[in-house]
């Protein structure tokens, strides 16, 4: 069976993305930084940790249109990000 899709991204890449999109796009930084409770500094300081990665990719999963957004300017499919999340929330 050939899949025409490419491969899952791990957890950091599809972390950086969403961050990335979110740096381009100052007012979903700051919807992202007060629905996770972060002001500046504590961004910084969690860039990179597991629970900043997870809190990322939560967030674009309950947030539907940036998720597509990310998903269009990214060539990944809102598909593939949902298994992402999935393997993280097992039980939904």
């Amino acid at each position: 069976m050939i899949r025409s899709e490419k491969p899952e991204p791990a957890l950091a890449s599809l972390a950086d993305a969403c961050l990335g999109y979110l740096a381009e796009n100052p007012e979903e930084l700051l919807a992202f930084m007060q629905f996770a409770g972060l002001d500046p500094g504590a961004l910084r300081s969690a860039v990179g940790s597991a629970s900043l990665q997870r809190g990322l990719v939560d967030y674009f999963a309950s947030n539907e249109p940036i998720l597509l957004a990310l998903c269009a300017n990214s060539g990944l499919s809102p598909e593939q990000f949902m298994r992402v999340w999935h393997r993280l929330n097992p039980s939904g």
